[in-house]
C-alpha cells in the first residue's frame, strides 16, 4: 500500500524486529490511521493482524485507508487495559507479535475539534475516546492551582509549573486550546523551538486518557500473551514512556521470560526525519518471548 496518506514511524525497523510470518497473528494496538496495519497485512497470507485502537474515529479511517486488505485486518474498538478481550474477541488466546506506537495519530493532530494540538484552534478536550467522561477543559478549571502544577510539572515535565498553574487559574475560564496556548506563552514566553504550552498539553492528555495507566497494563498483559519466540515492539515519543518501557523489558529479561532485542534504543534515520519531522523524537524498543524449557 501507498503510505503516501500518512507516515506510519520507524515503518521499516518496525517490521524488522516483528519478523513477520506469512500465517501469524498479529496485534498493531494503536493502529491510528493505519498505516502500520497495512504494512504489517502486505504481508501476511493466512495470517491476521488485530488493529486496536481506542479512538472510534480513527477506527474507521482504518477501515476506509485498508480496504484492500481487509480480508486479513479486524478491527477492535478499546484501551490497552483492554487487550485480552481484543484477542477474545477475534478467538486467540495468544500471539506472534504486537506493536504499540504510542504516537498521537496525524488525524488527532490535525482535528481542531479533538483539542489535542495547541497550532489548531478548538474545544479543549483531549479525549481519545469521546465516550469517556471528563476533558482537558475539566482539568484546566476545575483543579486547585497546586494540584494544577503538580500535575504540569509530573507528567509535562515542565519546570515552569507553578508559573503556568497560576497563569491558567487567573485566566479561568479557558475553553479553547488557542486560549490556553495564549496564556501560557504569555506566562512563559518562547526560549527555544518547542512553543512554551507543549508540555503542559502534554501533560493535560496523558492525564485525560490515563495513558501511563494504560501503558503500564499493555507491559503488564502482551508478554503473557506472547508465543514463545513471539515479539513486542513499542514506539515511544515521551521520556515518561521510554522510561517505563526500558524497565519493563529490562524486568522481564532478568527473569528470563523475554530476550532484549534492541541493545540500543532505534531511533528514526535522517532520511525519515527530513520526511516526517514528528518522527524525531521516536525511540523503539522490541523484545522476544523466550521459549521456556520443558
Amino acid at each position: 500500500m501507498d503510505a503516501g496518506w500518512h507516515y506510519p514511524v520507524l515503518l521499516n525497523e518496525s517490521l524488522e524486529y516483528l519478523a513477520i510470518r506469512p500465517d501469524g497473528i498479529y496485534v498493531d494496538a494503536t493502529a491510528g490511521l493505519g498505516g502500520h496495519t497495512a504494512a504489517i497485512a502486505e504481508r501476511l497470507t493466512t495470517g491476521r493482524v488485530i488493529a486496536c485502537d481506542r479512538d472510534a474515529e480513527s477506527l474507521e479511517r482504518v477501515r476506509v485507508n485498508t480496504a484492500e486488505l481487509s480480508s486479513r485486518i479486524r478491527l477492535f474498538h478499546g484501551a490497552f487495559s483492554q487487550f485480552p478481550e481484543a484477542l477474545a474477541a477475534n478467538g486467540e488466546a495468544t500471539v506472534d507479535g504486537v506493536l504499540a506506537d504510542l504516537g498521537v495519530s496525524r488525524y488527532q493532530l490535525s482535528s481542531g475539534d479533538r483539542g489535542f494540538s495547541l497550532m489548531a484552534d478548538g474545544a479543549l478536550d483531549m479525549r481519545m475516546d469521546r465516550g469517556q467522561g471528563f476533558t482537558a477543559a475539566d482539568l484546566v478549571n476545575e483543579l486547585p492551582e497546586k494540584a494544577l502544577a503538580d500535575l504540569i510539572f509530573q507528567l509535562g515535565e515542565e519546570r515552569r509549573s507553578r508559573r503556568i498553574s497560576r497563569a491558567i487559574v487567573r485566566a479561568r475560564p479557558i475553553l479553547t486550546t488557542g486560549r490556553l496556548a495564549r496564556v501560557i506563552e504569555e506566562a512563559v514566553p518562547r526560549t527555544g523551538r518547542l512553543h512554551p504550552a507543549t508540555q503542559t498539553f502534554m501533560a493535560l492528555r496523558l492525564r485525560v486518557n490515563g495513558e501511563l495507566e494504560e501503558l503500564d497494563e499493555l507491559l503488564r498483559v502482551v508478554p503473557e500473551r506472547l508465543k514463545p519466540g513471539g515479539r513486542f515492539v513499542v514506539i515511544t515519543f515521551m521520556s515518561l514512556e521510554d522510561r517505563k518501557v526500558k524497565q519493563a523489558f529490562q524486568a522481564l529479561a532478568r527473569s528470563e521470560r523475554a530476550r532484549i532485542l534492541t541493545k540500543h534504543v532505534v531511533r528514526p534515520t535522517e532520511e525519515e526525519i527530513s520526511k516526517n519531522a514528528a518522527s524525531r523524537s521516536a525511540k523503539l524498543r522490541a523484545v522476544e518471548r523466550v521459549q521456556e524449557e520443558e
